[in-house]
């Protein structure tokens, strides 16, 4: 594809191309648009009977993986698909947002990925490295302090000045280097008035071994009864061993961490690398996934994931919905019908027309609000932060009271008592565990409702879920089918079955109305063929009118029979009776004459009856408001042992419900499709879209639940309460190991037991309580839903 004319072309960010601003003959690269020189060495490829170039191997190989993709102009459609860098922000505080990992500098907790992925944690590298450096000098270092108790005395062997010189070498790498990020962070908690788990660390850690450097280079400055041999007992093993276990804290962290992203990076992977393209002339290749357009033609076989989101356009099969509904029963599939990217297609070969694609598909909805779920805050975090904000100064002045108090009060060396239990607090009193309590559930939380079908937009939602007490439900969609079907045939003259439905299905084949559609599905399934209408005439608000095969036939309420001269007394009993199991009568009249009732009704999910069971069980008080007639909706509620009904309510009537129901003091979810119940969801204590898989990201919804039923909203409330049950285990777990250990450090049972607690255990205890909390936390992700 040359040009006939020269012309000069920079194209900024090729330079590694090493393409030139040339004169002559030139191509554009279908890949990037760059310029290209042709010449006879240059990057080539035939498609199409026509001759592409390219400026790179690059350019050259993705040519080759997609040619139809480039050459047709697609790539240009599509626009560049640039990908925005991946943003990092604190578990704890998400308001902070950074373009690289590194530590918050509110609460010093290391940043991590919005959504996480496949790619390994820079961070849990470097102090995976650094922690085995630190081991590597704490183990003699102990050895070299303690061998004693194990019947090794290395320091008699080498002598008291030697090992203190050994103990100086070994530990300077690991406080100077391997713990230079506990001092940042420290320092950055300072700089910004903010306190933290790192400001205690620091300068426990900091005080230990600079007291240590004292005692080794100026032991003259410390009473007698301090030195041996001339020399100042010190902490070097203690300041390493602090950092080596805190250390083994952070990795233990920094894994766990990741793996409460597993769920979302297990929807990411539900959908495939590649896609089968068909093209017009019915040939099929696979193609890279970004490279799929909308509008694009696609093959998916028998044991595939669909790909993308679209619309089945030839066969039929079952498709496998439950990592994203949660449901498990497969769903047909036929010609219309929407198929959703990330779902596997069972046992039939489809072709579907994409109408969805990267961004813009259901899957990555779903991705996004998980991702923004695991960043938003519960209000109970606010009772840790809370405490957190007063945490640390309190710990601080409890180390100094703790070390003037040993030094006054103290047995000799009082000093050196004092040194070790004011480190001992400042370091087992660190606050992580309780930053950590909340945002570790939730996060995990996120995750586990994803993979039922429950989506939660934020961490608000779902604590106030796990308090409702009340719950509002409408009818159609949410505990019926949403589809209505035929049920009755009710013959009043000398016709038979056949004959009425025959005539009513051929009248209403004109009509776009959902009544019309079941009654001619209903003539379909029963193989009853249908003449043409002629005259059709749609009477608004009481039925249509029409001739079939040279008679005028009629189809609606009382009031259009009454209207067409037909007396439909005689048939008000049989359609009372229909009416009040639910179902819609319709009379039909032909050549003047009342011949026959059609019923249809809204099917009640099959799913319905025990999800209610299992809501009332739970203390749920459940009402349903819908827009249909009080008849009906009361023969549902009876059916279903529904509380309360509220029918033939307006969207605006369901705000009003919404707030009575506040007004009486009681706790309310609303469950609706997120369009026309908008204001009684965004006034609900929790508002819940009933999805179906097509409009997940429901601005008014606190909780979006793709399985469009009550079970999900089962799941959802099971799921909130064993958070918020998670969320209190973690604070008690975070606050036990606080207010226990912060006294013992501080020597309170010295007098009475001679117990103290030396810095090495206090930091083994303050790695513990981090972990008790993500492995506690952890336990969400087996939760039975």
């Amino acid at each position: 594809m040359a040009a006939t004319h020269p012309h000069h072309h920079d194209h900024a960010g090729h330079g590694s191309h090493g393409a030139e601003p040339t004169s002559g003959p030139t191509a554009k690269d279908p890949v990037c648009g760059m310029s290209v020189a042709i010449k006879p060495d240059a990057r080539k490829a035939d498609f199409g009977g026509e001759t592409y170039y390219f400026c790179s191997e690059g350019c050259e190989t993705k040519f080759a993986a997609d040619p139809y993709f480039y050459a047709s102009g697609h790539a240009a459609a599509a626009g560049e698909r640039v990908a925005e860098g991946t943003k990092w922000t604190c578990p704890m505080h998400p308001e902070i947002v950074r373009d690289g990992p590194g530590a918050c500098p509110i609460c010093g907790m290391a940043l991590e990925p919005m959504v996480p992925s496949d790619e390994p944690s820079a961070e849990l590298t470097d102090f995976t490295r650094r922690l085995w450096v630190s081991v590597a000098a704490a183990v003699p270092l102990v050895i070299l302090t303690m061998g004693g108790m194990l019947g090794l005395p290395v320091r008699d062997w080498i002598g008291h000045e030697a090992a203190i010189w050994v103990e100086f070498v070994l530990a300077t790498p690991i406080v100077l280097w391997a713990a230079l990020p506990f001092f940042r962070r420290g320092w950055d908690s300072v700089r910004n008035r903010s306190p933290n788990m790192w400001t205690l660390i620091s300068l426990g850690v900091g005080a230990a071994y600079v007291y240590s450097l004292v005692a080794t280079f100026l032991p003259g400055v410390f009473p007698e009864e301090y030195r041996a041999g001339g020399m100042v007992g010190t902490y070097y093993e203690a300041a390493v061993v602090i950092v080596a276990l805190i250390f083994v804290g952070q990795v233990l962290e920094l894994r766990a961490r990741e793996r409460t992203g597993d769920a979302i990076r297990a929807l990411m992977d539900l959908a495939p690398k590649t896609a089968r393209r068909i093209l017009a002339d019915g040939t099929e290749y696979d193609a890279p996934l970004e490279n799929v357009v909308a509008g694009d033609l696609l093959r998916v076989r028998p044991g595939d994931s669909v790909p993308v989101d679209g619309e089945v356009v030839e066969g039929r099969s079952s498709v496998d919905e439950s990592m994203i509904t949660g449901e498990p029963v497969p769903v047909e599939k036929v010609e219309g019908d929407r198929v959703t990217g990330g779902t596997i297609n069972k046992n039939g070969t489809i072709a579907i027309r994409a109408t969805a694609v990267g961004s813009d598909t259901v899957l990555a909805q779903i991705v996004d609000m998980v991702a923004g779920a695991r960043r938003s805050r519960a209000p109970i975090q606010g009772l840790a932060d809370r405490v957190s904000e007063i945490f640390v100064p309190t710990v601080v002045g409890v180390a100094l009271l703790a070390f003037v108090a040993w030094l006054v009060l103290g047995p000799s060396p009082a000093f050196v008592f004092a040194m070790a239990a004011a480190v001992s607090v400042l370091i087992i009193a660190c606050p992580c565990a309780l930053g950590l309590a909340t945002p570790i559930s939730i996060t995990t939380a996120a995750g586990r409702g994803a993979q039922a079908g429950v989506l939660i937009k934020d961490a608000e939602a779902l604590e106030r879920m796990a308090r409702v007490d009340t719950l509002i439900v409408d009818k159609t969609g949410t505990l019926t089918e949403g589809k209505p079907t035929l049920t009755d045939i009710v013959p009043l003259a000398d016709l038979s079955e056949a004959e009425v439905l025959a005539l009513a299905a051929s009248l209403e084949r004109g009509s776009e109305h959902p009544l019309a559609e079941a009654i001619v599905a209903g003539a379909a399934a029963r193989g009853i063929a249908l003449d043409k209408a002629e005259d059709f005439e749609a009477v608004t608000g009481k039925g249509v009118t029409g001739r079939v095969a040279g008679k005028s036939v009629a189809l609606g309420n009382r009031g259009l029979m009454e209207g067409l001269g037909i007396d439909p007394e005689a048939a008000d009993e049989a359609a009372d009776r229909l009416r009040t199991d639910g179902k819609t009568a319709m009379f039909v009249g032909e050549g003047g004459r009342l011949v026959g009732i059609v019923a249809v009704a809204d099917p009640i999910k099959a799913t319905s009856v025990a999800a209610l069971r299992d809501l009332h069980a739970a203390g749920l008080r459940v009402i349903m408001a819908t827009g249909d007639n009080q008849r009906t909706a009361e023969a549902v509620a009876r059916k279903l042992g529904i509380d309360e009904v509220r029918a033939g309510v307006l969207p605006e009537g369901k705000k009003r419900l919404v707030d009575e129901l506040h007004a009486a003091g009681r706790s309310v979810a609303m469950a609706g499709d997120g369009v026309n119940d908008a204001p009684a969801l965004a006034a609900a204590d929790v508002g819940i879209a009933m999805g179906t898989g097509a409009d997940v990201a429901v601005e008014s919804a606190g909780l979006t639940l793709l399985g469009g039923d009550l079970v999900g909203i089962v799941r959802a409330r099971k799921l909130a309460r064993a958070t918020l049950r998670n969320i209190k285990q973690n604070l008690f777990f975070a606050f036990v190991y606080n207010a226990a250990g912060v006294p013992i450090a501080a020597g309170v049972l010295y007098p009475v037991f001679g117990l103290l607690l030396s810095p090495m255990i206090a930091a083994a205890a303050m790695s513990l309580s981090s972990v008790s909390v993500i492995t506690n936390a952890l336990r969400l992700r087996r939760l039975d839903l």
